[in-house]
């Protein structure tokens, strides 16, 4: 079987790490993402997204509402009940990597990090570091 999904848009509002009562960290955001239509009209769709352990971090740490992300990941659907006790379900992007959607120039007047990533996959203690970036 296969589930992977590329979603690029802009965060709706700012990432909040938070940590579990096992210790590990986890965000989640909103990503508005624009729909072209033939005719020339938008629209835009809204995805929730969730990343764990250092891909939040990163997130967190070099995120804001309104600046563009790219999230490679799995779709993944949860039942939950809300405060009224009625079922819901709710399908959510599990990060895999998060990238820069654009070209930013760091504090240090030095090199473009755009296109680096951050992945979240890896079961082998902390997770990988792409193009250049080094995780903490």
């Amino acid at each position: 079987m296969f589930n992977k999904i590329s979603v690029m848009g802009r965060l709706v509002n700012d990432p909040e790490l938070r940590t579990t009562s096992n210790d590990v960290d986890v965000t989640s955001f909103r990503i508005a993402v624009d729909r072209d239509y033939k005719n020339g009209e938008t629209d835009c769709d809204f995805f929730d997204v969730v990343a764990w352990r250092g891909a939040a971090q990163f997130v967190c740490n070099y995120f804001g509402k309104g600046q563009p992300i790219l999230v490679t990941g799995r779709l993944q659907s949860r039942d939950w009940e809300d405060e009224d006790g009625n079922k819901r379900r709710t399908a959510e992007v599990v990060a895999d990597n998060v990238y820069f959607g654009d070209s930013k120039r760091d504090d240090q007047g030095g090199s473009s990090y755009a296109g680096n990533s951050y992945g979240s996959a890896n079961t082998y203690g902390s997770a990988p570091a792409y193009g250049g970036y080094s995780a903490p």
